[in-house]
């Protein structure tokens, strides 16, 4: 066995406001000016951290109104708080702590997303993470779903280093709920000041790491609070060890190998297709409006 090199450790930019309820910061990303091409990072497109964030009791949820998606997927995963989703395939609901939205915009799904109506009328501390999962091409406009998947059906290995739920994918024979159009793995993992663990991810993966909260030494580097820690293929260990309490998103997948072409809400394949997204919305292609 031989270790993954580090193709690189990039800090997070500055913070921006998702609508009124989501302060977020963008940890890595497919376009833009996060000194990562897409196809390093495939087949995930980007990685949003929100929060944590505190909010006073109001009477009036907070959150993003009604929003189209088109071409990958969202894995909402929510560590702190209550979060509300309604979609134009119908489904909807909260997720709390621990839970995890997989919401599969195909060929095109409209949205919103709100603090719950208790959490508002409450008030507290709000974070989550937010995945964009690319499609294959053949699944680009597959037809929109929704998972909701509730925290006690996520496996949650206890490994002599810390805790591993297994959102997606597979470890140690151990196979998460959530349904994929590619081969991935989307772990969640937890680990206390002081313990150490080696995991081993396929060789031919990308594979990134992101580091939630606390700080790490990883494979003889140090990363700590939102910092993305991407891999070179080739080699199949990760030695990590923890400096603080931490909380870490390993995520590993197949390389899709096909363009990459992004704007907004949607990502596809080539600027005719995102140019023919924003047309099939403006014509009320994307199912019923929510309101």
């Amino acid at each position: 066995m031989t270790h993954k090199t580090i193709q690189g450790i990039y800090k997070a930019p500055q913070g921006h406001w998702v609508g009124d309820g989501f302060p977020v910061r963008s940890l890595f990303a497919y376009s833009g000016s996060y000194n990562q091409k897409g196809q390093q990072i495939s087949p995930f497109l980007l990685l949003d951290h929100a929060g944590p964030a505190s909010f006073e009791a109001s009477n009036r949820p907070k959150g993003v109104g009604e929003h189209p998606h088109r071409g990958f997927e969202t894995v909402t995963i929510v560590y702190q708080g209550e979060v509300s989703h309604r979609d134009s395939t119908g489904k909807g609901g909260t997720i709390y702590p621990g839970d995890v939205q997989w919401m599969t915009a195909g060929g095109g799904i409209l949205h919103d997303e709100f603090h719950s109506e208790a959490f508002t009328e409450r008030g507290g501390v709000m974070e989550m993470a937010q995945l964009w999962v690319n499609l294959p091409q053949k699944h680009k406009m597959v037809t929109p779903g929704y998972q909701a998947i509730q925290s006690e059906d996520i496996p949650n290995l206890s490994l002599d280093g810390g805790k591993l739920r297994i959102i997606a994918g597979e470890y140690q024979g151990n196979k998460g709920p959530a349904h994929t159009y590619s081969p991935l793995n989307v772990w969640d993992f937890t680990m206390a000041s002081g313990q150490q663990q080696q995991l081993s991810i396929n060789k031919v993966w990308n594979t990134i790491v992101v580091v939630l909260k606390g700080a790490i030494t990883i494979n003889h580097q140090r990363a700590s609070t939102d910092d993305t820690v991407i891999f070179n293929q080739g080699g199949t260990d990760i030695d990590i060890t923890a400096e603080e309490d931490c909380t870490l998103l390993l995520l590993s997948g197949e390389p899709l190998n096909e363009p990459i072409v992004g704007a907004g809400p949607f990502v596809m394949n080539s600027e005719d297709e995102i140019i023919q997204a924003f047309d099939d919305f403006k014509n009320g292609q994307f199912g019923r409006s929510l309101d």
